[in-house]
């Protein structure tokens, strides 16, 4: 299928280990709740409704049209809303998608999703609106619904890093840091329950090598369901990587981090601290 994008959701449409995983997720629901003693395998439609939220150029809709009855598809971003119409003007069996340009959090459905599908995922879930807009979906959502991706998981490592400033590690050939100790989950969350915005927490590392550490580097791996788990990609939750005050540490000393931040407040609302 041929679609037409904006410059940045064609990068995204590039980035096949991020489509892939979504797809699959998709394709499980799928096969989780048909019923194949009644029908063809994978030629009979559930009598269901998705959300595609955050939609962009419409792919995950497309991925799950062959799937649903009925698909509800948002976006803020009334060129990409346009530009998906255009794309489905003349694909046939499409007809189930319905394109909306609206800010999700002034929308009032008629009806609730068995599935909602939110792809507006950033790294520790900070620059993106993802957890404010499935707090607000949460009444949208039938008892049993379920959410694509399902989840995360946030690990953090103490660094040394050239710059002195708030970045996405995006070139993974071109790392400009030194990791200086194991990794520690800090958070994880179940999209499925209401999530509080404001989220602080202190972190303790043990320091693996004679050095100064004046960062942390958080990488998020998104849990499409129970069973896949996807790691960062080009365009999905690079690295973020986070100054802190400058400190010299010794091997096997261990250092105590305080982070805290708003989900879906920007990366302004970071902040951090070496606890003594």
């Amino acid at each position: 299928m041929k679609f037409f994008t904006t410059p940045y959701h064609f990068n995204l449409l590039k980035d096949n280990e991020r489509l892939t995983a979504f797809n699959e997720a998709i394709n499980d629901y799928y096969k989780r709740h048909i019923n194949y003693s009644n029908c063809d395998k994978g030629t009979e439609k559930l009598e269901k409704t998705a959300f595609d939220i955050g939609c962009g150029t419409g792919v995950l809709s497309f991925f799950a049209s062959k799937y649903f009855r009925n698909i509800i598809a948002i976006d803020i971003d009334y060129k990409i809303i346009d530009c998906a119409r255009k794309s489905f003007e003349n694909i046939e069996n499409s007809d189930n998608i319905n394109f909306h340009f609206s800010n999700v959090l002034d929308s009032n459905f008629q009806e609730k999703a068995d599935l909602i599908i939110c792809e507006m995922l950033d790294t520790g879930l900070v620059d993106e609106e993802e957890v404010p807009v499935l707090n607000y979906l949460q009444k949208y959502l039938k008892k049993n619904g379920e959410i694509i991706p399902k989840g995360i998981i946030n690990i953090a490592e103490p660094i040394f890093m050239e710059r002195n400033n708030i970045h996405y590690d995006d070139d993974f050939n071109n790392q400009n840091y030194e990791i200086l100790g194991n990794y520690v989950k800090y958070s994880e969350f179940d999209f499925s329950n209401l999530i509080d915005i404001k989220f602080n927490t202190m972190i303790e590392f043990e320091i693996s090598v004679d050095s100064k550490v004046n960062g942390i580097k958080i990488t998020t791996f998104t849990k499409l369901n129970q069973d896949i788990i996807c790691g960062p990609t080009s365009m999905m939750n690079p690295p973020l990587l986070i100054p802190v005050e400058e400190k010299n540490v010794k091997k096997g000393e261990k250092i105590k981090i305080f982070l805290e931040y708003i989900m879906g407040g920007g990366l302004k609302t970071i902040k951090t601290s070496i606890i003594d």
